[in-house]
């Protein structure tokens, strides 16, 4: 398979391997992690800005205090005991670049073919983990299988923004 066109982005993973034991386990924290059950502040945005509400008001203000509000009722699941409680992966490793479809691991050595779970640390604001479900096609090379339509888009922002940070230093 030809390598295909990655740009540096530092970001850190915790993964573990996919099986019949862990398969449904996986399937409905990613489904928990969704924009709509982790998120309903940003999902209300959403369809109020589909409606055309939002247009006569300032996108950064509102962006900010949906920010804020978002804060405020992660604290108040703090004080409530009512966190998500994520288990923990098998294993966590460093990627080293990533593209729209494909990332790249430092040094780990993967089973290509074998499908995987995992939760990358978007550097995005707000900075988040994002549940996704990727195949490895090499020992450090995956194919992105499934990931939530939000972070598909936050990671292609996070993708372009790496490749501009790589043209102005090209450029130097």
């Amino acid at each position: 398979m030809e390598q295909p066109y990655l740009i540096e982005a530092p970001l850190h993973i915790t993964f573990e391997l996919v099986n019949d034991e862990n398969r449904e386990r996986f399937m409905k924290e990613f489904k928990s992690l969704s924009e709509a059950e982790s998120d309903p502040i940003g999902h209300w945005l959403k369809i109020k800005k589909a409606k055309g509400e939002t247009q006569d008001s300032d996108e950064v203000l509102i962006e900010l205090i949906v920010e804020l509000h978002r804060k405020v009722e992660r604290l108040e699941k703090m004080l409530k005991g009512e966190n998500i409680d994520l288990k923990p992966l098998e294993k966590e490793g460093e990627i080293e670049s990533i593209n729209f479809t494909h990332f790249k691991f430092r040094e780990l050595s993967l089973e290509p073919q074998e499908l995987y779970y995992g939760r990358v640390e978007l550097k995005l604001y707000p900075q988040r983990e994002i549940p996704i479900f990727f195949k490895a096609t090499s020992e450090t090379l995956a194919e992105i299988d499934k990931i939530h339509d939000r972070d598909e888009k936050d990671w292609g922002t996070y993708f372009r923004a790496r490749e501009r940070v790589m043209i102005r230093e090209r450029r130097k």
